[in-house]
């Protein structure tokens, strides 16, 4: 059985995530500990007591994920399923530095403070109204792709996320995804719909951000992964540290091949994806990609043991 780790992306966050795997495990309150110190703020009250709308605000979402995707690792770890039991980690566009550290390329203090400042670095490139996401579900990539080159119109309209065989996210500016929207319901759509986004993530419009992730990420070690990473921008796994950096930049404009990721670790045997953190999204895209492939969500303190036990079985 071979197998995979992933992490989700912005949209699985909700209050109360990670808490009971603190209750349950010191070592993973010891990241939420982290975190908070790396940050210099108690974002761990935020994530288990505060308002989801503040929660959701990117620079927070960010850090708040990848910290509770880290802190379902350690406790994955305290029952003996190490990060080297997988052949592969990815995660989903902010989800890849949640990978990036459980690969042990980046340490959890260091993702937290990248998190925030990509975070804020995203959320400031566009002014809010300016841009804007759609989900065009029911259509392939190339036709999504065809979709926003249409509705581009001199503005920016670029497919971003390719999810699954039936689900491709357009980002650009609010007029040229308004139109794609329109487009994509008379080319044969399921449905396209606006997201409720606060801004037009990975298309050129981030080009601000991706300048300031390239500064940040110039300031941080990031060491040899202990597994290979499968990056967003290539659908192919990197273990060089210098590739990895470059990688990060280029993902703040480029689109999360998340489809063709998932197909890649099929090609390379894997046959059992873990989803780590919170929400099952990622798993839902997987079955949707490669049915054969056993999906996993391991979210909780029962979804750990769970997990840990069916890997010494």
């Amino acid at each position: 059985m071979s197998r995979a780790f992933v992490f989700p992306g912005q949209g699985a966050q909700t209050i109360g995530m990670g808490r009971d795997l603190a209750d349950a495990y010191p070592q993973a309150r010891a990241v939420f500990d982290e975190v908070d110190a790396a940050l210099g703020e108690k974002l761990s009250a935020l994530i288990w007591e505060g308002e989801q709308d503040v929660l959701t605000l990117t620079q927070n979402a960010q850090p708040a994920l990848m910290a509770t995707s880290m802190a379902a690792m350690r406790a994955l770890e305290a029952e003996g399923v190490d990060v080297t039991a997988a052949a592969f980690v990815a995660g989903h566009s902010l989800g890849e530095y949640s990978a990036l550290a459980a690969a042990g390329a980046l340490s959890v203090g260091d993702a937290a403070r990248l998190l925030r400042t990509r975070g804020l670095a995203m959320q400031e490139a566009v002014p809010v109204g300016v841009g804007a996401m759609a989900a065009l579900l029911g259509l392939d990539f190339d036709a999504a792709r065809a979709v926003a080159e249409e509705a581009a119109q001199g503005e920016i309209c670029q497919a971003a996320n390719d999810n699954d065989p039936g689900q491709v996210v357009v980002s650009g500016h609010k007029a040229a995804v308004e139109r794609a929207v329109e487009i994509a319901k008379t080319r044969g759509a399921k449905r396209a719909v606006m997201l409720p986004v606060s801004a037009p993530f990975h298309c050129e419009m981030m080009a601000p951000a991706a300048e300031k992730m390239a500064e940040a990420l110039a300031g941080v070690e990031i060491a040899a992964p202990r597994v290979p990473v499968v990056a967003n921008v290539l659908a192919e796994a990197v273990d060089d540290p210098a590739r990895i950096r470059e990688l990060l930049v280029q993902q703040v404009t480029g689109a999360v091949r998340w489809r063709e990721s998932v197909q890649w670790m099929d090609g390379q045997g894997v046959t059992e994806i873990w989803e780590i953190g919170a929400g099952k999204a990622l798993s839902g895209m997987v079955r949707r990609i490669a049915r054969h492939i056993e999906c996993r969500a391991v979210g909780t303190p029962e979804d750990v043991k769970a997990a840990a036990e069916s890997a010494t079985a």
